[in-house]
């Protein structure tokens, strides 16, 4: 093994290794259950099944062929399986863009790592993670368009008809290639004493990349839903409980420390494209800039930017250490054959480091563990076996889980779904947790007879005054039932 193969191998491996850990997260559950709608009915869902509020209501989700194959993965090797589905499509990400980026290997192997600690903040056992490694994929794939032109431009239409199939973040795909071409726009109309870095060794025109984008746009009707998927993208971020309440969507806390790596690659980023003597193109200013934005924006979009940026500050990096440090030449080394042994020693040492580390997130009983931590299995547990009378309201952070271990006895009220709820029930939601006036004809108009709450959640103390009993408590979740 080379010692640049040695550092590709280790880089990837230690990603690969930040990424398996307990990765189901609230929202895992009602992908699980609507993977395995599909499967047992043999159809795409198009009208929901799941919920009392929205029953019958018609549903547009992209996400159907990620959802068939997160239930399979589950069916297959359980928890473990989850969890190693997250970490293959985050090394799958970051390994086609490894392929994208000409620098030393060790220069490389830092910045990838540290784009890992950046993205790893939102990796979790969901649609959007397919999302983060065809990102890596696209990233590639342009790449290779502009190393060997118009030939490689089919790919662009094959990875977005597959995204939109699998996740509604095929607008990332559709907002590089726009990226791809307005910055191809920019250098044929910037004059030659004001131009910026043309991209390295491009044999693309700015026609072939206008037909690539507009085929890519194009392939997004190839999916169930046809040309109306779309518009979804834009349904969703128009939601505005989203930004206002959703913890993912609203602008990153950078007191939180997990969040600090992002801050320090950005800052990096902007410092060596200031440093650098090889001056950006237009497409790593457009990149970085757009990208940072959207991940102050949300932070659900700081994992992107640990992604896209890490060519630009490769690159950057790599010119100023370039320009920075002598040059060497000469020196003793080992012979190659012994160097290509204390490489594949020094691998599988690492290897073997990396499965241990490994065994936790692969554990049933640890992520049991993990999930009861989280969710109220034992609330939901007697609501199985003591099945008083519903309907059912649920605290909004559970309503998957109720899809997935209480359909079909019990409907969610709310869950994770904000596309299908949108602010019209949201806000309803809202207002009846949160007890405000109104919420009885709330309560009425739904003929709610059951409830699965926080403790201290405000609407719980008012059912109590209203004369609802307890049925269940522990420090987690209260069950209670209409008077």
């Amino acid at each position: 093994m080379s010692f640049r193969k040695l550092v590709a191998a280790v880089s990837l491996l230690a990603i690969f290794t930040m990424a398996l850990r307990v990765s189901i997260s609230g929202d895992t559950w009602w992908h699980l259950r609507a993977g395995t709608w599909i499967l047992e009915n043999g159809r795409i869902l198009r009208h929901d099944p799941f919920s009392l509020t929205r029953a019958g209501h018609p549903w547009l989700y992209p996400g159907w062929l990620a959802q068939i194959l997160m239930v399979l993965t589950y069916q297959t090797l359980g928890y473990a399986g989850l969890n190693l589905f997250t970490a293959f499509s985050v090394l799958i990400g970051f390994a086609f863009v490894w392929r994208s980026v000409e620098a030393p290997p060790l220069l490389k192997g830092f910045t990838f790592v540290l784009g890992a600690a950046s993205a790893g903040v939102y990796w979790s056992a969901r649609p959007h993670i397919l999302s983060f490694a065809l990102t890596g994929v696209l990233i590639w794939a342009l790449h290779r368009a502009r190393q060997r032109g118009g030939s490689a431009i089919w790919l662009w239409p094959v990875l977005i008809a597959l995204w939109a199939n699998l996740h509604g973040g095929f607008a990332i795909g559709l907002l590089l290639l726009g990226i791809e071409l307005i910055s191809a726009g920019l250098d044929s109309i910037t004059p030659a004493r004001f131009a910026l870095t043309r991209s390295a060794g491009t044999n693309l025109s700015l026609g072939r990349i206008a037909a690539g984008t507009a085929l890519s746009a194009a392939a997004v009707a190839l999916n169930p839903n046809g040309p109306a998927m779309l518009t979804y993208p834009f349904k969703t971020v128009s939601i505005g409980v989203l930004q206002d309440y959703i913890q993912e969507w609203q602008s990153p806390n950078f007191h939180s420390l997990e969040l600090q790596p992002f801050l320090w690659m950005l800052l990096l980023t902007l410092i060596f494209l200031a440093l650098s003597p090889r001056r950006p193109s237009w497409r790593e200013l457009i990149t970085v800039g757009v990208f940072a934005y959207l991940a102050f924006l949300a932070a659900r979009n700081v994992a992107l930017f640990g992604l896209v940026a890490l060519p630009v500050l490769t690159t950057h990096l790599n010119a100023t250490l370039q320009s920075w440090l002598p040059r060497r030449e000469g020196g003793s080394q080992l012979p190659q054959k012994t160097t290509r042994v204390l490489n594949l020693v020094l691998f599988v040492a690492l290897v073997a480091a990396a499965a241990a580390k490994s065994i936790a997130p692969l554990s049933k009983k640890v992520n049991e563990a993990a999930i009861e931590e989280q969710t109220p299995v034992a609330a939901v547990d007697f609501l199985l076996e003591a099945r008083p009378a519903g309907p059912l309201l649920n605290s909004y952070n559970w309503g998957s889980y109720v899809i997935w271990a209480l359909h079909p006895q019990y409907l969610s009220f709310v869950d994770g779904r904000t596309d299908l709820f949108d602010d019209e029930i949201l806000v309803e939601y809202l207002q009846l947790w949160r007890a405000d006036p109104g919420w009885e004809q709330i309560v009425k108009r739904w003929d709610l007879r059951v409830a699965l709450l926080e403790p201290d959640a405000p609407i719980t103390a008012e059912l109590l005054k209203a004369g609802w009993r307890v049925l269940y408590e522990d420090p987690q979740a209260v069950v209670l039932a209409a008077g």
